[in-house]
């Protein structure tokens, strides 16, 4: 069995999340289910996610919108309590560079924007739909590869504006001088949070049991070094069926 968390897994958190994992996977086990000791960090995370074996793992909503549901099941997804968004939401910043005179995204009609990647919920989607709203056109993309890297090319001005996951702002706000050269000039809609999954065939029901128990007995060190994290039981449908932007 495999199991990974690499939406988040910065390099600066590589040690958190390897804690936290040791805390799951304890629990896991205690319930039977052959969960690995390690996190994998697989270069080809859709390969990663396609396989048979996987126990555990974070992808994004579009990814499994536009075709994982048909190999993976949703177990819930993690609260990170960002502001301005429900329980099991998130939402993306719209971020420009810090001279920038614009104030919110109406002003970027015809702008080139950067974005991580065309099938991302949070840069991608998110930001059409943000744009759409705002009754705006954008300029063809410059696709970067990862929302840091999109945060560089606002602030060494190769975009003019990007949309960053809200937890990966916070994240770059940690590490990257580069988040000083940008600001923030709105938020997209809130949107169901990242799903956590597994391959079709894995016992879900004992899964969701493990994680509800190991979220809901997060000893003090990670909750200091998570936060006020909590799991929330969820199924397919809101990320297959339910009308939601993007």
């Amino acid at each position: 069995m495999i199991a990974s968390l690499p939406m988040y897994d910065w390099p600066h958190r590589r040690a958190a999340n390897n804690a936290l994992w040791a805390h799951i996977g304890d629990t896991l086990r205690q319930l039977g289910l052959a969960a690995p000791k390690e996190l994998s960090r697989p270069k080809d995370l859709h390969r990663h996610w396609n396989r048979p074996t996987l126990l555990f793992s974070q992808t994004c909503a579009m990814p499994y919108r536009l075709g994982l549901w048909q190999a993976c099941d949703v177990l819930g997804t993690l609260d990170y309590n960002l502001p301005g968004c429900e329980p099991g939401q998130y939402c993306s910043v719209l971020i420009a560079q810090i001279d920038d005179t614009r104030r919110g995204i109406e002003a970027f009609d015809g702008a080139r924007p950067a974005v991580n990647v065309l099938h991302s919920q949070s840069g991608w989607a998110a930001l059409n739909d943000a744009a759409a709203r705002a009754d705006i056109n954008l300029a063809k993309p410059l696709l970067t590869g990862a929302h840091a890297a999109s945060i560089q090319a606002v602030a060494s001005g190769h975009a003019a504006l990007a949309a960053i996951d809200a937890v990966s702002w916070h994240l770059a706000c940690d590490v990257m001088a580069e988040a000083a050269l940008v600001k923030v000039i709105g938020r997209t809609r809130p949107s169901p949070a990242l799903p956590l999954i597994c391959a079709k065939g894995q016992n879900v029901t004992t899964l969701r049991r493990g994680l509800e128990a190991a979220f809901n007995h997060l000893p003090n060190t990670l909750r200091l070094a998570h936060g006020d994290l909590q799991f929330i039981c969820r199924d397919n449908e809101i990320y297959t069926q339910e009308p939601w932007h993007g």
